[in-house]
């Protein structure tokens, strides 16, 4: 039942099921075919729904009055819960997290790509649901986002926030006390550096009118124990920069690479910025089965490391490689997988859009003494053409991990012309991915199919399917 006409906003849909969840964590409920996407929503929830925007067809809104509480709700542990853009999941048990996710790509392959996914397998859990991820971003802002009761600017409270951005406000930013995504000492680090500053006096980053001395705090963590912090700075002293430091290291004497950067830019970017270092090397180490990866700061490194080791074993067994193979490793990032497998193919071939990534792969086969790696900088769509495949050689097996946006259709298509017998295709979304695998599915069958959860109490989940050639076994 409900109040009001449709197509005005502030209305009230009464006793809406919630029977689905969507690709962004929303709740999907549904009445007289109007379809309802609601925050905080889980299947099984009935709900008084108030939508705050619609559509012809479908409404967003959030919950007035929660009747009946599906039996995967469960109370969330984070105080910024809500208010904080990440771990929106996290008022849903993990197993039913996990059936979801399963679900999403199941929907994804068989509604998008239509094919047959008899030959899919129960996805992965993490080993971790809180603390998982090595690598944290947080920014300074002086527009701290006012919870409700808080007193307002014209009160003169203190505006200054170290945090993470609001949802659809890129000037407020949630100032962060306790964040369960990065382990010890992390939120000790966030803290003290944020009781300093505003103990010192250091002015905090303005996001619309580009001034203040503090701009973001990057921490990265490792398997082995090293430990970066990333500093970056915008319009500070010198003095201020030597004092911010020293403190940092002499609090916190277990960090291994501490450094910073002067990013005066009107992005947050750090690609193209100097990185300095102020106490220790420029970079920290992190280990996979036996093989050490150099982390930079502005090295790409999958966020979730225990999952990500399991992710490319995955990779390696659908491969079933038997030491002869010529491989094509495809977005390649810091030749983490490259370097992962080519102790049991004959030759890795990697191709990366980012230069200093390709850098990164380089240093990273020489650390480990691997020898039958090659790597490439460029658009994938201009590298991978027939005059790189006549040089390097038709590919035995095609390793592809592109970004979310999945591959260029012009790569595709080359993939369509090579008809290496294998390609083994790593996703972080499905739904691209089932794009790509409607065109590749007029020459391969689509024989293996392992969703992996890297990233608990999101709606995010890794996707690796084994492709093999027609008539080619």
């Amino acid at each position: 039942m409900s109040r009001g006409n449709r197509n005005k906003p502030d209305k009230i849909f009464e006793d809406v099921e919630i029977i689905d969840i969507a690709e962004e964590g929303k709740g999907v409920g549904k009445t007289d075919e109007f379809v309802l996407f609601v925050e905080k929503a889980i299947p099984g929830d009935i709900a008084d729904v108030l939508v705050y925007r619609s559509k012809k067809n479908f409404g967003e809104g959030r919950i007035l009055n929660l009747k009946k509480a599906s039996e995967y709700r469960v109370q969330a542990f984070c105080e910024h819960f809500g208010t904080c853009g990440g771990c929106k999941w996290q008022h849903m048990s993990y197993d039913a997290q996990l059936k979801f996710k399963q679900k999403s790509v199941e929907d994804a392959l068989t509604r998008l790509a239509k094919i047959d996914i008899t030959g899919m397998m129960p996805i992965v859990a993490s080993p971790e649901d809180k603390y998982y991820r090595n690598k944290l971003e947080f920014t300074f802002s002086n527009k701290r986002w006012l919870m409700d009761g808080e007193a307002k600017p014209e009160d003169n409270v203190n505006m200054d926030a170290l945090g993470f951005h609001i949802p659809g406000r890129f000037d407020k930013i949630l100032d962060v006390h306790h964040c369960y995504l990065q382990a010890d000492p992390s939120n000790a680090i966030r803290n003290s550096i944020d009781e300093f500053a505003k103990r010192e006096g250091y002015s905090y980053y303005d996001l619309k009118g580009h001034a203040g001395a503090l701009r973001n705090l990057i921490i990265r963590t490792s398997s082995t124990g090293e430990l970066m912090v990333i500093v970056v700075f915008a319009y500070a002293t010198d003095e201020e920069i030597s004092k911010l430091m020293s403190f940092v290291g002499d609090t916190f004497p277990q960090i291994t690479s501490l450094l910073y950067i002067l990013n005066q830019k009107k992005n947050d970017t750090i690609f193209d910025q100097e990185v300095i270092a102020f106490r220790g090397p420029e970079y920290i180490h992190e280990e996979m089965n036996g093989i050490r990866f150099r982390i930079g700061a502005k090295s790409f490194y999958q966020t979730n490391s225990a999952q990500a080791q399991r992710l490319y074993e995955i990779t390696r067994d659908f491969a079933g490689f038997t030491g002869n193979e010529l491989v094509y490793d495809l977005y390649t990032g810091a030749g983490t997988i490259a370097n992962f497998i080519a102790g049991q193919v004959k030759e890795v071939v990697g191709v990366e859009y980012v230069p200093t990534a390709i850098e990164d792969a380089k240093i990273n086969s020489a650390i480990n003494n691997i020898t039958n790696t090659k790597f490439y900088a460029g658009d994938m769509k201009d590298v991978l053409v027939a005059d790189f495949i006549a040089e390097h050689g038709k590919p035995d097996v095609i390793i592809t991990d592109p970004p979310r946006a999945g591959m260029h259709a012009d790569v595709v298509a080359r993939l369509m012309e090579i008809e290496a017998p294998k390609i083994v295709y790593v996703s972080c979304n499905a739904a691209t991915q089932a794009r790509d695998l409607l065109v590749l599915k007029e020459k391969y069958d689509t024989v293996k199919i392992q969703p992996v959860d890297m990233f608990p109490h999101t709606q995010h989940v890794e996707n690796v399917v084994l492709l093999v050639l027609k008539n080619s076994l």
